[in-house]
This record gives C-alpha cells, sequence and structure tokens, in this order.
C-alpha cells in the first residue's frame, strides 16, 4: 500500500484573475509563493520517498518553493497535469465550473475530457504502487488528478467526482492499494 498526501498546487496568476488554466503553463502569484512555503513548513517534519508533480511549472514551482534547501527527490510527470481544456483554456473559471458536467466523457473543444485525464493519472497510479508500494509520497497536483485519487481509491464516481463543490482543505491522505 501507498500513502498519498495530495496537496493543490499554490494559487496563480490565472486563479486570481478568476481564469482557467489548464495546460496553459502560468506562474504562481505573490499569494501563491507564499502559500507555497506554508505548505513546506506544514510538510517539514514529513519523510516522503518521493514529491511528485506535474511537468506544468505551477505545480513544480510549488514544490521546489515549498521545500527550498531540502533534499528531496521531486519529480515531474506530464500525466499529473490538469485536464486540457482546449478552446476553453484561460475563459472564466466559472464559465468552465459550471460546464466541467459535460466534458466528463466529451472532450472539450480542441481538449480533452476530464476521462481522458484521468485515465493519464490511473497510469501513473499503477506505477506508483509497483515502485512505491509500502512508502509515502506527496503528489502536488491540480482538480484532475484529485478526482482521480477520489474515482480510483474512494470509488467516488467519475461524474460525482468532478461536478461535486471543490474547497481547498491543506491536504489530502489516500491508501492505494491496487488499482
Amino acid at each position: 500500500m501507498v500513502t498519498i498526501i495530495f496537496e493543490s498546487h499554490s494559487t496563480t496568476l490565472d486563479n486570481e484573475q478568476m481564469l482557467s488554466s489548464g495546460w496553459y503553463d502560468v506562474d504562481l502569484s505573490k499569494l501563491g509563493k507564499a502559500q507555497a512555503r506554508q505548505l513546506g513548513e506544514r510538510r517539514k517534519d514529513e519523510d516522503f520517498a518521493a514529491i511528485f508533480c506535474s511537468d506544468l511549472k505551477r505545480s513544480y514551482n510549488t514544490a521546489e518553493i515549498a521545500f527550498e534547501g531540502i533534499k528531496i527527490n521531486l519529480i515531474k510527470d506530464a500525466r499529473l497535469r490538469e485536464a486540457n481544456y482546449g478552446d476553453l483554456t484561460r475563459h472564466p473559471e466559472s464559465q468552465v465550473t459550471h460546464q466541467r458536467g459535460e466534458y466528463v466523457f466529451t472532450p472539450f473543444p480542441n481538449g480533452e475530457s476530464f476521462e481522458q485525464g484521468i485515465l493519464r493519472v490511473k497510469g501513473f497510479l499503477r506505477d506508483l504502487i509497483r515502485d512505491y508500494d509500502s512508502k509515502k509520497v506527496l503528489i502536488i497536483g491540480h482538480r484532475v488528478t484529485q478526482y482521480a485519487l477520489e474515482h480510483y481509491i474512494n470509488h467516488v464516481p467519475l461524474e460525482k467526482a468532478i461536478t461535486d463543490p471543490w474547497q481547498w482543505q491543506p491536504g489530502w491522505v489516500y491508501y492505494l492499494a491496487q488499482i
């Protein structure tokens, strides 16, 4: 079994403008950098076998700032990216949030469906079980990362995981035994 601590990436410039970034590679805001430092302080005494992030800078910059000066095994993995919102990238968050249910199985125009994004994460989780059994890892990710964790580990129906209201908290714990 792998113990997973999931943390969402810190606040970005797009978050502050209420835009949905998708695969757009946006920077952390000043607030986001402060949040990343708080994450490091919150998790400084935990022993992680590895810290995983997507290859989008809002994810890996959160980790780099949080664990600055600490020797960590930081692994970027593109499978942990947010969903590709295609033509809705950088559109108002309210527009994308309101339409989430329409894109569970149907791709965003010129993008991907949430199901496709979640299947990317499933491949990552299979590798995680194989390579990190009996270990504790940290994943700094996006909503689609957490949707996958909720769906595959907590058995939340896909549509429910995606359309339920989301609220930030200081980390979630998941126990992955099989996928």
